[in-house]
């Protein structure tokens, strides 16, 4: 009898529970997921029918908002035996359906070149009347971290702390940087100092054995990146040396720079002083040469054609000046040549007419009666 009730309990407990469930998502995948910028992701939501469940099935995935401000985005659908993707620009064209019928049990979706701007948690539901079923996953999009760039900040003498450091430009926090020696031991100093969240390494009181190449490595959770530095540890520089060989070179520059300057100022000194001498008229130069020869040799022409000593009034209209005019009649043009006006010729003293270049000449004076003096 016992037996019996058993038996019946549980029977109508798998009749209930059939009534309960009816549509199911089977996925069991992770509830929480994390990719990379530019990576594809595929959300899970697999589901079984239960023969009740005769209605039409249409399938939702949503995009749920952050806060209650906003309202949740719908990304893509299923219904009516059709697929609908337009719902939202910014995943337009890089959201789909796994399966080319999602009636077959499968809703899941892939979304390719992710941003980061699609972190958020997406729903799937599921809906067959009287059944229905839905599934959260949250998604967060990471950037990897960018190639670091390696260096050393400062000296890197013997005797003193040498400062290396690794950083990158991008990458969604926390980046963790090591450091390792890829050379030589293999092993760091012993007097090393590492701060993985800066990304520097301090090796204190460097000796020659600190040379080689290290490497740095940035990650996060979505990737990873490295660089290389190559160390050289040197002797430490001669620093008096180096003081009086920057004073010995910058008294050396003032002196070109005196020597320069005089140069120009003697000169602007010299080309002042011949300018003013040319200007200058000295008593005690004798006439340019061409001046007087050419003097001279007029007057070697005119005693070639006559002589002072003969020179009379017989012969005196022969040196008139001959007219290059027709004569006009007029009263002014008739008068005798006694009434004729002439300027009065300029004078120059001899010693003036000297110093111009001129030879002072005799001309004879000529009496009213016609007899030279």
């Amino acid at each position: 009898m016992g037996f019996v009730m058993l038996r019946c309990a549980l029977c109508l407990g798998v009749l209930l529970a059939g009534s309960v469930l009816g549509l199911t998502i089977t996925s069991t995948g992770p509830s929480s997921i994390e990719k990379a910028g530019g990576e594809t992701i595929n959300f899970d939501c697999r589901f079984t029918l239960a023969p009740e469940d005769t209605g039409p099935l249409d399938i939702e995935w949503t995009l749920l908002a952050s806060d209650n401000q906003n309202r949740d985005q719908m990304i893509i659908t299923y219904s009516g035996d059709r697929v609908y993707e337009d719902y939202y620009a910014t995943m337009k064209g890089r959201v789909h359906f796994n399966s080319p019928d999602p009636k077959t049990g499968d809703a899941s979706i892939n979304i390719t070149k992710l941003l980061v701007s699609d972190t958020g948690t997406y729903l799937c539901k599921v809906k067959k009347a009287p059944g229905v079923d839905s599934r959260k996953t949250l998604l967060t999009v990471m950037v990897k971290p960018s190639v670091p760039k390696c260096y050393v900040e400062g000296s890197s003498e013997q005797g003193k702390d040498i400062l290396m450091k690794c950083k990158s430009a991008e990458g969604t926090n926390p980046i963790q940087y090591t450091w390792e020696r890829i050379s030589g031991t293999r092993i760091l100093p012993a007097t090393a100092l590492l701060d993985r969240v800066q990304g520097s390494i301090v090796i204190k009181n460097a000796t020659s054995d600190n040379s080689g190449t290290y490497r740095c490595v940035s990650e996060n959770r979505v990737g990873k990146e490295q660089c290389t530095l190559s160390l050289s540890v040197v002797p430490p520089s001669n620093t008096a040396g180096t003081i009086a060989g920057a004073v010995i070179g910058s008294l050396l520059a003032l002196l070109l720079l005196a020597i320069i300057l005089y140069c120009c100022y003697k000169n602007r000194n010299k080309k002042k002083y011949e300018k003013e001498t040319a200007h200058e008229i000295r008593e005690d130069v004798p006439p340019p040469q061409s001046r007087a020869s050419t003097a001279r040799s007029f007057i070697g022409v005119g005693s070639n054609r006559s002589s002072l000593g003969s020179m009379s009034p017989s012969n005196m209209h022969e040196y008139a000046p001959k007219p290059q005019y027709n004569p006009v009649p007029s009263e002014e043009y008739e008068r005798p040549p006694s009434h004729v006006s002439h300027p009065p010729a300029s004078k120059v003293a001899a010693p003036n007419l000297s110093r111009m270049g001129g030879i002072p000449v005799m001309i004879p004076a000529q009496s009213r009666g016609g007899s030279i003096v």
